[in-house]
């Protein structure tokens, strides 16, 4: 009996290192999205919201976009309201199209269907392209979602989609997606 152990736990030994599996190679960075102008969760600045006559966009810094990244989707929404008691949320800004080479968008973003460099900016919800600055009204602050999509293709839509459609193009050929939340409210006086 002793000898059977021995030989069972020889046997054990030997094959230990043939069970043992290899270990797992290191997850790779997500995508990160920035901006010089606000921290993540933090108060957007008045510059950027309705508070001011003009809101200018933010700029915006993304980083290890995922291998394969044919362009970029950007979709900027307010989750805390609902259009006409329903699940639609206030767009803000769309961009989509914006090239695989760029790492940022800068402050100020003109407010254009179609940019020098292909990246298409449809309507936002007050029916104007491009970006439309926070205004959330009341005592309440609403978290303001930047959400930008790595993505496998360019999306075969105009300056006229919405954002319904930008969503629905987008299905299948999403890689990776970051999110930056900046928060806003108008006191009512």
């Amino acid at each position: 009996m002793r000898n059977f152990r021995c030989l069972l736990l020889g046997v054990c030994l030997l094959a230990a290192p043939a069970l043992a599996q290899a270990p797992a190679a290191p997850s790779p960075t997500p995508m990160g999205l920035t901006s010089p102008d606000f921290a993540d969760g933090a108060i957007i600045p008045d510059k950027f919201t309705q508070a001011v006559a003009a809101p200018v966009s933010p700029a915006l810094a993304w980083t290890n976009p995922p291998a394969g990244t044919v362009s970029f989707a950007l979709v900027v929404d307010d989750p805390d309201t609902a259009l006409q008691h329903t699940t639609n949320e206030v767009l803000h800004w769309a961009a989509f199209n914006i090239p695989a080479t760029a790492t940022h968008l800068p402050e100020g973003v003109p407010n254009e269907a179609t940019l020098p460099d292909g990246t298409v900016q449809p309507l936002n919800t007050g029916k104007k392209n491009g970006f439309m600055g926070p205004g959330a009204r009341g005592s309440v602050y609403h978290h303001y979602t930047f959400q930008l999509y790595a993505l496998d293709t360019k999306l075969s839509l105009g300056a006229d989609a919405t954002r319904a459609q930008i969503m629905s193009a987008m299905e299948g050929h999403v890689l990776g997606k970051a999110v930056l939340v900046g928060r806003f409210h108008q006191p009512v006086m």
